[in-house]
């Protein structure tokens, strides 16, 4: 039996800043900076939010379901480190706003950048178990880091331009016409380690080197263990295209490095060559959005997916890493098919279309989303301080976030 992804829709919201100006507005070093081989983040605006991000990346796949599909999901599962609340899961405003079938399970992960992974591997094993056949399930990995005053100490001047705001839909099934599983065909590998962590909902912290020591440690030994599992598999020859956790290119481009010196002995014109071969195709929709936590891997994977050739069946080796830590080293398959189901929703195009904002307009989102507190009882959202940028999305059928009554979060269609 197959299982794997139906159906994938990314949305990264209406607006993006040039990274260049950032790094030369917070006086950057121009050689570190280049190193993160970012273009642009996407910026988070004060009536978007993870519930809104995460149901217009769904809406595209749901509307083209007839009835009787949409009634055969019966599993939501969002994967989100920007949760809204402690208790309520947003999966349950994803299912209402979305108008699936009430017999279905509402639940949230919470695992770091692994969180998508999890809810990917939790979705496809309930579908190979066979426990509810015909069965398919939603998985929506939305994520966002609204910046606020700049922290040397955390390193957030060069976090800053690598943080982005996006979500990636999934619909899972027996029908992975999109992304076929590997069944069986995985590598987990985690300890306990304080690398970056959240200690209060509204702010991040933690050890940057340590965190890329640790995303080195388990690349490696995710693959290991996936070696174990897979007979014959090797690193260079078994995939097609890699698939990386990207918090910023760069970081992907060390990883993989560090790979293909330990498990190839390659020298450094065959590490490149390969790099842009087999890893860059994945890059190109995360050096435009940046690091989305728990959908980056999957931003990644439709990256890989609509920049990749694919005449026949290629295989993906995918690398999830959450800090904390857990990750993964899974596979699956891709054909041309794949690509033709997901060019359905126009990804690059999606990303084209966000309004660049300027220095000041960025810098005016940041004091706006100052506002907003974990934990607000009663907000309104002012969408006349951003009108010309609210405006873009009329007529679009957007789900906007518009404010909060006595905790309850409230949201309109535009």
């Amino acid at each position: 039996m197959n299982a794997g992804i139906e159906a994938m829709n990314i949305y990264c919201g209406i607006a993006s800043l040039d990274v260049g100006l950032l790094a030369k507005a917070r006086g950057l070093d121009n050689q570190r900076f280049e190193n993160l081989l970012m273009r642009e983040k996407s910026v988070p605006m004060p009536f978007e939010d993870p519930v809104s991000n995460g149901v217009n990346a769904a809406w595209p796949i749901i509307s083209r379901l007839s009835k009787e599909e949409r009634d055969q999901i019966d599993m939501v599962i969002t994967c989100t480190e920007s949760g809204v609340d402690f208790g309520k899961s947003i999966s349950t405003y994803l299912h209402h706003y979305l108008g699936l079938n009430r017999n279905c399970r509402l639940f949230e992960l919470k695992n770091a950048c692994y969180s998508g992974a999890a809810g990917l591997q939790m979705a496809v094993n309930y579908i190979l178990s066979q426990s509810s056949p015909g069965r398919k399930a939603l998985v929506v990995c939305t994520d966002m880091l609204r910046m606020g005053v700049v922290e040397e100490s955390l390193e957030m001047a060069f976090a800053e331009p690598s943080s982005g705001s996006g979500a990636v839909a999934m619909l899972v099934s027996d029908y992975p016409v999109l992304f076929k599983v590997d069944r069986g065909a995985s590598g987990y590998y985690g300890y306990e380690i304080m690398d970056t962590c959240r200690p209060v909902p509204d702010a991040e912290a933690g050890n940057a080197d340590l965190s890329l020591l640790s995303y080195l440690d388990c690349c490696e030994n995710t693959f290991r263990e996936y070696q174990k599992r897979v007979e014959g598999a090797d690193y260079q020859s078994s995939f097609d295209y890699l698939v990386f956790h990207t918090p910023f290119g760069g970081m992907v481009k060390g990883a993989h490095r560090t790979n293909m010196r330990k498990f190839r002995r390659a020298k450094p014109e065959e590490i490149e060559a390969d790099f842009a071969n087999r890893v860059l195709p994945s890059l190109m929709y995360c050096q435009r959005v940046g690091n989305i936590m728990g959908a980056t891997t999957f931003l990644a994977l439709a990256s890989a997916v609509d920049n990749g050739s694919f005449p026949q069946p290629k295989r993906l080796g995918v690398f999830s890493y959450g800090s904390g830590c857990c990750a993964e080293f899974f596979s699956g398959t891709v054909t041309g098919q794949s690509r033709e189901k997901l060019r359905q929703f126009e990804l690059s195009r999606h990303l084209d279309e966000r309004m660049a904002l300027s220095m000041t307009e960025y810098e005016e989102t940041i004091r706006a989303n100052a506002g907003l507190k974990f934990g607000t009882r009663n907000y309104k959202v002012d969408t006349t301080a951003f009108s010309g940028i609210f405006n873009r999305l009329k007529g679009n059928n957007r789900l906007v976030f518009s404010g909060i009554n006595d905790y309850h979060r409230l949201y309109e269609w535009v």
